[in-house]
């Protein structure tokens, strides 16, 4: 997206008002007010070049005229640039704080209806970034009941983005709870519930993520890590050989690994563990495990 999007800027900065040839142009010829937007954006990109963040920042006031821009693509592709290059001002600007951060995103969110998702998506990462675990939790609560419009393919996509990083952060509670009660003799069924709550609103949300093809690795993690607590085996089991082996899916050598580490640590059959490690072995021949996939076929023939 950020390639697309540097594409798109350096073609608002190199747009010309005048002709490459001596056909007559088409478009309507560029009037001031986008010129000077051009302008705008480039002092805007020479000044993040040069980490210049002050100068920056006082050019991007300006530059959010561009949203009345009354042609709806240019508009759109205005409140993108604001919203990246303003999120990166303010992550390095010295004088920026969490309020700042804050209230810049809500007005994004607002300002590009089409990027909500997106943008709440990186507001709920910021908040993790800083340690505020209970905020983000609550923007993905607060994305996941938005709605605007016919919902488009993108949009449903981010959706299940926004379900399955609630279900991630559902898992982290659950680990937190867990860690709180673990070998505690005062915790109570009302701890325990609490803690089975977390497991049952993560895993509504991580079923359906991992439905999707992709890399999901710390999802697939964490789902398996609460069905083996619960003592769930054969379905952590069937979540891991899915990922592993669904040719729907991206290949990913890291999913091999999690069966083969999954099945040692349940002392499989040592023919099992040679097979998910040959699979391994043709993915990626210098993996560490063709170590042990060396000693296992060792003992085999013996």
């Amino acid at each position: 997206d950020m390639d697309d999007l540097g594409a798109e800027i350096g073609t608002c900065i190199s747009e010309d008002d005048t002709s490459v040839d001596d056909e007559p142009r088409r478009t309507p010829k560029e009037t001031g007010f986008h010129r000077s937007a051009r302008e705008c954006l480039r002092k805007i990109r020479e000044d993040l070049l040069q980490h210049r963040w002050q100068e920056a920042a006082e050019y991007m006031i300006s530059y959010f005229q561009t949203l009345e821009d009354t042609t709806v693509t240019k508009q759109l592709l205005a409140s993108e640039i604001i919203w990246r290059l303003g999120t990166e001002i303010l992550h390095h600007h010295p004088n920026s704080n969490p309020e700042d951060f804050n209230s810049f995103l809500e007005q994004m969110k607002n300002i590009g209806v089409k990027s909500y998702l997106k943008v709440s998506l990186e507001h709920a990462f910021h908040l993790l970034l800083t340690g505020h675990f209970d905020e983000a939790k609550q923007q993905l609560s607060i994305a996941e009941s938005w709605r605007y419009g016919r919902q488009s393919a993108s949009q449903a996509d981010k959706m299940k983005l926004i379900h399955a990083y609630r279900g991630f952060l559902d898992y982290f509670s659950w680990i937190s709870k867990k860690n709180a009660t673990s070998g505690d003799d005062d915790a109570d069924v009302a701890d325990h519930k609490e803690m089975h709550n977390y497991f049952r609103q993560a895993s509504v949300n991580l079923q359906e993520i991992l439905k999707q093809p992709g890399v999901w690795d710390p999802f697939v993690i964490g789902y398996v890590n609460m069905l083996e607590f619960y003592n769930d085996q054969d379905g952590a089991l069937s979540i891991l050989k899915e990922y592993a082996y669904d040719n729907s899916f991206p290949p990913n050598p890291n999913a091999h690994v999690f069966l083969y580490d999954f099945l040692k640590r349940h002392d499989a059959p040592e023919k099992k563990l040679i097979r998910v490690l040959e699979v391994l072995q043709a993915l990626v021949p210098s993996h560490e495990l063709m170590l042990e996939l060396c000693s296992l076929l060792l003992k085999s023939e013996n």
